[in-house]
């Protein structure tokens, strides 16, 4: 299950940071960048690198949100010990 929630998210993510690294490097060139008023010491190829996976782990948080939101309270409140091994004084019918 946790598997699958993790394709969820990590694949749309991958995809839309695909989308924003062509449309944002269509319209900047890396070795125009600046940081602080300096150029950025790093390679074009290293910028495309860091910016793809700074733009994979914000889609990433925005799937990961939208996965939690799309969950139902039960999943959000179920306990993940088998009910065998519960303790008898369990005060949450089912749910401790």
């Amino acid at each position: 299950m946790w598997a699958q929630r993790l394709m969820w998210i990590a694949w749309p993510a991958f995809l839309v940071a695909a989308v924003l690294e062509m449309v944002v490097f269509a319209l900047v060139d890396p070795s125009d960048l600046h940081w602080f008023g300096a150029p950025l010491p790093f390679s074009r190829e290293a910028v495309y690198t860091m910016a793809f996976f700074v733009f994979w782990a914000a889609a990433m948080v925005s799937s990961a949100l939208t996965t939690l939101l799309a969950m139902s309270p039960f999943e959000v409140n179920r306990c993940p010990t088998p009910e065998h091994q519960r303790p008898k004084d369990c005060a949450r019918e089912g749910n401790c």
